[in-house]
Order: C-alpha cells, then structure tokens, then sequence
C-alpha cells in the first residue's frame, strides 16, 4: 500500500465498541498514526468502480418499479415533493446532492428552526429520536432504508460509491477535527460500517471511529463483506 501523508494535528480518541446487532465492532484505536492514509493498490479501485458501475445500474433497473410506488405514496400522502436534494460533501471536498425519497413535511428546515429544544438535541447528535417531521411514508422508508435507494444514480455518476464512509453534509466536517482531510480522501457511500453497526442508536464519535476504520482497513474483500452484511440488513428490515 502506498502511504500519503495528511497534515493535521495528533490526538487520541478511546476503544469504543458496537451496540446490540453485534455485526461489527469498533475497535480503532485514534492516534499520531491517522495523519497517514494508507492507500490500496490501484487494482483495487479499478475493481472498486467497475462494481459500482455494474451493481448500481442493475439495481437501478430492478427497482425502478419500486421506485415508482414509492414516487406516488409520498405524492398522495402531502402532495409535495418526492425527492430531497441533500447538500454532501465529497471526495477532495467536492460538493453535489446525494439524492434522497423525501421522508420529512416540506418545511422540515423551519420547523426545526422554530423548536430551540428540538434544534438543540439535532445538533449533538445529527438525529431526533421520534423526530415530530417524519412523515407517514417516510417512517416506513426510514426504518426499511428505501429512502437512500436513489442514490444508486449518485454511484452510478461517480459521485459516491456502493461502500464507503456515510453522507456527511459540510456543516459536518469539522465534527471531524483531525480526521477531517483523512475523511475527504474516499468517496461517501451509499452503504458502510454505520449502516450496519447500530445506526441512530450510536454517537456521532462512534461514527467517525467507524468512517476511520473503514478507510485504514479498505480491500476489496472488506468490501464486498460489508455489500453482503448489508443485503442481510436490508432483507431483515423489509422483510423481502
């Protein structure tokens, strides 16, 4: 593996373990090393490419029906919009909008504004528990995780990839400190370690241990084992 050396300061953050489902453990251990971003082999992202290419297309044709059940269920539940353009920022600091079905009431962004307590407890963790926005519809696609499925087209244009760190929008980043340049040197993904360790129910710094993790162990197995412990996710959640 080639090493390429990041400049951001040295500092440490503790062991921390998965929650309940048990799929992954984090076990990183944050130190001095972090400056350095071990990259894999350029074989690797050859492999890496050609799969998202292949593995989105096909899983946008067999979806697109679904995609259009779901596109009138959320029309006829509000009438509003049926996608949510969400602001990320990418590889090298590149910024595009991941595409998302919409699962909130359209005005979303001030109702929140306008509940301190509720703004408040989104800001230390980047989620509500219970979140009062939710729609009807959007519940169902939160909880089975359909309402990402768009962003097969973001991977299939190369702005994200099938595996990798979770979306992050740039209000984000510094939640990063150190780790912020590392963070930028993959392309988010539309799955990852988050996906499948736990979700909402882990702080914010466990997901940065996790994007960390993921980015000093990536491999082309590491990758399709997380692909796999996804569908086995997915498959649970909706029940297909």
């Amino acid at each position: 593996m080639k090493q390429i050396s990041v400049t951001v300061p040295s500092s440490s953050v503790g062991e921390r373990s998965s929650h309940s489902t048990g799929i992954v453990r984090i076990t990183s251990t944050c130190t001095s090393s972090t400056n350095i971003v071990q990259e894999p082999p350029q074989a690797y992202y050859y492999i890496k490419r050609t799969l998202d290419i292949v593995l989105s297309l096909i899983g946008i044709i067999l979806l697109l029906p679904l995609f259009l059940i779901i596109a009138l269920c959320i029309k006829l539940d509000d009438r509003s919009a049926v996608l949510h353009f969400r602001e990320i920022i990418g590889m090298h600091g590149r910024r595009f909008y991941a595409l998302k079905f919409r699962t909130m009431i359209p005005n979303a962004d001030q109702y929140l504004a306008g509940h301190p307590d509720l703004l408040h407890k989104f800001q230390q963790n980047m989620k509500l528990s219970d979140d009062p926005r939710i729609t009807r519809v959007g519940q169902v696609l939160r909880t089975t995780s359909l309402d990402e499925l768009p962003q097969l087209f973001n991977v299939l244009i190369g702005q994200m990839t099938l595996i990798g760190p979770r979306i992050i929008h740039p209000s984000e980043l510094p939640r990063y400190s150190q780790y912020a340049q590392k963070r930028l040197a993959v392309k988010p993904g539309l799955s990852g370690l988050w996906q499948i360790s736990g979700r909402q129910h882990i702080s914010y710094d466990e997901r940065v241990a996790l994007d960390m993790q993921y980015i000093d162990n990536r491999s082309t197995l590491y990758d399709l084992s997380i692909l796999v412990k996804t569908l086995k996710v997915f498959i649970n959640y909706t029940g297909v």
